[in-house]
């Protein structure tokens, strides 16, 4: 989670030092980001199957060694290969986190353990920058290699201390095709619409690939024996909605936080380690106050606080508008962090714990890998999109006036994104009676149970 926002902080270095692009900018993120998006479903899948724990612990292990590689990247396009690397990595660990927790955890305990773990997951994402800038200032290489301990730490911590648990139920086999489809149709529509911003000819052809592989996967998906996204798990509204909601709100934070630390270094003027700190109240608000809503939905159901939140995150990004040259942190900076954190407060708890309500128990590592694979696909498509939309390529994140222009630009449509979010869970989410405890009935026995309780569960942030 805290790489995937460290390294945004150290993109103006990694550019000049590698002698990169925008475009280049924009696929060290978007390579780590798409190869998560694409195969958190067979991560999920994997950990149903063959053990969380295991596959977790695997996950990271590949992390830490493709760390490694972008570490000592000699190129941009070495970079980008070693990011692709790290985001497979994370497809393994990410939902088996999450599906370890909904395994070992039941009722008000389950909800609340969410509820911590996103806001961790939020607080990581936060302190990312501030981590990174940290680093940055001493060597960009060290954002990437100081994960090496870390995983090592995880690894034994997650050895002595976490129990093992996997799906006695699922199907033998793994739904390859569907991967392949997934990855195929996201990267070349990301391709697409990354070149469709520079002018690429080969942009329309791209983005026209990319939507036939997506359809065929939907195909593929309905007709398999094992699919890595089961179909019902979509006939439930809230399952659908939040899903939704989670792609819009996702894509406007992956696009912000990609281009709120470009602009508080090369507009407002703020050092690498002041960016970063510039974003601690986020990381306050979340770390003080997750637990807190993650019970407050746990009360009352995710409709309420899945709609006033976007509101209130919209109004935190309208405010960033007034960062701009010699931006002051407590006047300008501050009361936007502080304002966007209090809405994404409200929003990350019930996202994941409506998700997981509206799934089987049994189908928990799907359900996590699902969700984390739309917010993914939200960021990918955001940092695709909006930067070019927005008047930002090439070099202008060397350009004060050119790149702050942008960013307002920017930073209004996430506002918008998040407003959209917000009438979308107020129309489609609809409170239903708890008549049985979902947590302890199998699906199979009872096929047509309602959901137990209203939706409650937060998600990543990053990650979210």
């Amino acid at each position: 989670m805290i790489d995937g926002t460290v390294v945004n902080v150290a993109l103006p270095h990694i550019g000049a030092d590698l002698g990169s692009g925008f475009s280049g900018l924009q696929w060290v993120i978007n390579a780590y980001t798409l190869s998560l998006a694409s195969l958190i479903l067979l991560g999920g899948a994997f950990g149903d199957r063959f053990g969380r724990r295991r596959v977790f612990v695997l996950g990271v292990v590949w992390f830490a060694l493709a760390s490694v590689a972008c570490g000592l990247s000699p190129n941009t396009e070495w970079l980008i290969a070693a990011r692709a690397l790290q985001g497979a990595g994370g497809a393994l660990l990410t939902p088996g986190s999450l599906a370890l927790i909904s395994a070992s955890f039941h009722g008000a305990d389950r909800a609340s353990m969410i509820g911590a773990w996103s806001g961790l997951g939020g607080i990581a994402g936060a302190v990312g920058p501030f981590l990174g800038g940290v680093l940055v200032e001493w060597n960009w290489r060290a954002v990437f290699l100081i994960n090496v301990p870390v995983a090592a730490v995880v690894i034994a911590v997650a050895l002595a201390h976490v129990p093992e648990s996997r799906d006695e139920t699922a199907a033998p086999g793994l739904d390859l095709p569907g991967a392949v489809l997934t990855a195929v149709g996201l990267g070349t529509l990301t391709y697409g619409l990354t070149r469709l911003a520079d002018g690429g000819a080969d942009a329309v052809p791209a983005i026209g690939a990319g939507v036939v592989a997506l359809a065929a996967f939907v195909v593929v998906e309905r007709r398999s024996r094992h699919p890595l996204i089961p179909p019902r798990l979509f006939a439930d509204p809230v399952f659908r909605v939040t899903n939704l909601v989670t792609l819009l709100i996702y894509g406007a934070i992956g696009a912000v936080f990609l281009l709120l630390v470009l602009q508080l270094q090369t507009v407002a003027g703020f050092s690498p380690v002041a960016a970063g700190t510039a974003l601690l109240p986020f990381t306050v608000v979340l770390l003080v106050f997750s637990a807190r809503a993650g019970a407050l939905s746990a009360r009352i159901g995710p409709r309420v606080p899945m709609t006033v939140g976007p509101l209130i995150a919209a109004l935190g990004l309208v405010l960033m508008t007034r960062i701009g040259p010699h931006a002051s942190w407590p006047l300008d900076v501050l009361p936007a962090a502080l304002l966007f954190g209090s809405g994404m407060v409200l929003v990350v708890a019930p996202l994941t714990t409506a998700v997981l309500d509206a799934a089987p128990q049994n189908m928990a590592g799907v359900a996590s890998g699902v969700n984390n694979a739309v917010a993914r696909a939200g960021g990918l498509l955001a940092v695709a999109v909006l930067p070019g939309v927005a008047g930002i390529s090439g070099a202008d994140y060397t350009d004060p006036v050119t790149f702050g222009k942008g960013f307002h630009v920017a930073v209004l449509i996430a506002a918008g994104l998040m407003v959209v979010a917000a009438v979308t869970a107020a129309v489609g989410i609809r409170t239903r009676p708890a008549t049985v405890d979902r947590d302890r009935i199998r699906v199979d026995e009872c096929p047509q149970c309602p959901i137990s309780a209203p939706a409650l569960h937060p998600a990543d942030a990053t990650d979210g």
